[in-house]
């Protein structure tokens, strides 16, 4: 077999033995995102509804149900609202026109 499938090979071994208990030799890095308070975050950032949603790429509809406690923001999500949590700004400061 060629250099790369071994690679990816070995790679699909370390994930089997961490996926069936051998923690031997990984490193695990774990954060703790608590869940946002989406109205606030967004109420920091001074931007209204479709403005905020459009700045951080999702349907409109989406951020009003995160809003109105119908659905909660999960994964990457959760972690860019951290951000702009911390920091309001940060989203038009490395991303912004």
């Amino acid at each position: 077999m060629t250099e790369a499938f071994d690679k990816i090979m070995a790679g699909l071994d370390d994930a089997r033995a961490y996926l069936n208990g051998d923690r031997t030799g990984f490193a695990v890095n774990e954060i703790d995102v608590p869940s946002p308070d989406v109205v606030a975050i967004r109420s920091k950032t001074g931007l209204s509804q479709p403005a905020f949603a459009r700045s951080i790429g999702i349907p409109l509809g989406t951020l009003k149900n995160w809003e109105q406690g119908r659905r909660r923001p999960e994964g990457p999500a959760r972690v860019l609202l951290a951000l702009i949590d911390k920091r309001p700004s940060i989203v038009q400061d490395e991303l912004g026109r």
